[in-house]
Formats: structure tokens, sequence, C-alpha cells
């Protein structure tokens, strides 16, 4: 899962947002606690053995702070390897991530997850790297057209042959049979569910249609309301991105830019 908000006008408060990376071995106990219950404000069904579990098997944690020190979001996130089809890749996975919703105008967390990667999982000529990406809310889906050029599954593409197997392989690697290839979504037995707040469509996410007058959610989000309709109920859709400087759009490459300014 990951953020739920990075694409709105930035806001003054927000701009003092700043992202930083922590191995998660160096993370201390009130700071987990922190993480924890922001999660616990945001979504329904977190309990603290899982988020425990699911911290203790990534390679580090991307915090967001304010000017005080205060836990306002983060993210997870685990770089492996895997070898589909004798095609080595890189695979960036994220876990648990939240953004304090006042925060959600800041830049922070995409400037601070493209760090990451670089970090993590820097580009290679043996290997391509890839986002494995689970989403649960349209607010991130929306967050591939704004960085990404090219990513699956999508409105206006049908999903290639190579990145649709790649995409099965690295999905049933991570999920087993928790995860449907009819339907390019996982369930897990026990979801973490948006709160009814988050579920809503803001009426800002609406566009005007040309043949009626009527509002109807952008393309980007109508495309991910139909292709995973249990998203209400914790259902996750699976999507892949290549991780590229040729593949951002030019608010990834401002993103790009600006991080490794601060590196």
């Amino acid at each position: 899962m990951i953020p739920t908000a990075l694409i709105h006008s930035e806001s003054q408060v927000a701009a003092r947002l700043h992202g930083r990376v922590v191995a998660r071995q160096t993370l201390d106990t009130p700071t987990r606690d922190a993480m924890f219950s922001l999660l616990t404000a945001h979504f329904v069904g977190v309990d603290r053995a899982t988020f425990d579990r699911d911290l203790e098997a990534k390679s580090c944690a991307i915090l967001l702070e304010d000017d005080a020190g205060n836990v306002r979001g983060f993210s997870t996130m685990v770089v492996y390897e895997s070898c589909p089809a004798g095609m080595p890749v890189s695979v960036v996975y994220s876990g648990d991530t939240i953004v304090d919703p006042a925060w959600w105008g800041s830049p922070a967390l995409a400037r601070t997850w493209v760090r990451a990667v670089r970090q993590l999982a820097p580009e290679s000529e043996a290997r391509d790297v890839y986002w494995l990406l689970l989403t649960s809310g349209f607010r991130t889906y929306r967050f591939l057209p704004v960085f990404f050029r090219e990513f699956y599954p999508r409105f206006d593409a049908a999903t290639p042959p190579r990145e649709a197997a790649l995409l099965d392989v690295l999905a049933q690697e991570r999920f087993g049979q928790q995860y449907d290839a009819a339907s390019g979504v996982v369930r897990f037995e026990h979801p973490q569910i948006l709160s009814p707040d988050l579920v809503t469509l803001p009426g800002h996410r609406m566009a005007r249609k040309n043949t009626e007058d009527r509002p109807v959610p952008d393309r980007h989000i109508a495309f991910f309301l139909a292709r995973n309709p249990g998203f209400v109920r914790g259902d996750e859709l699976v999507c892949l991105t290549r991780i590229d400087d040729r593949n951002l759009t030019p608010a990834g490459r401002r993103m790009a830019r600006t991080s490794s300014l601060e590196r």
C-alpha cells in the first residue's frame, strides 16, 4: 500500500514536512508506536502483531516528520531479486503506507521514495528495476499516471504480454493463493480497510462528461473503481511499473532532480 495522496496542490503547512530513509533495524519503540498509531487512525482491521510482522520483513522505512519531529506519515519498503523465466529483475515492494490527510499537499514522500529506491536498487545494465504496487485506494493508483509514463494495468492500453507475465509471476511469488490472476487482485485473509472518509470520492476528483452534464470520475479513477470494486473491502489491485528515468513523466523527473539534490 502506497500513499493515499501525493498529488494535491502543495500547501504552506505541508511544505514543512521532512522525509528521511531509516534502516528498519534502527527504528526505536516510540517511532514504531507513532507509525502504528497513524496507521490505525486511517485503516480498519489493523493489529499490532501484523504491523510488526510486516515491518520486520522490510529493509527500511521512509519517515515523514514535521518541524517538531512528529511522525506525520511513513512507508515501508523492501527490495529483492527475482528471476522469472530466466529474466533477472530487481523488485521494489512497499508495505504499510499512510500520510496524515492534514499533510497531503507535501511532496516529501515522493521525493524521499525516489531517493530510497536509488539507494536500495540503483539502475543497472544487468537487470531492470520494477515497482510492484498493491493499492486498495484510488488515490494510491493515481500516483502512477502522475509520475510514470508507462504502468499497468491502465485504462488506455492493454498490458503487454511480457509485463502481464512478469506481474503474474511476481504476484504469485509474493502472495500465493491470495492473488487472483483472473482479476489481478489480492484478497488478504485479514485485509486492512481504508476508513470511510478515505473511501469516499471527493468532488475535486470528478470531471465533466462531454456528452452528459453530470460529474464522473476522471478516467484513471474510473478504471480503478471498475477493475477493483472490492477496494471497499480491502481488495488490493496489483500494479507494475518500470523504475527508470526514461519512464518518468515531467512531474516524476522534477521529483528525481529534487531528490538528487537532497542526497
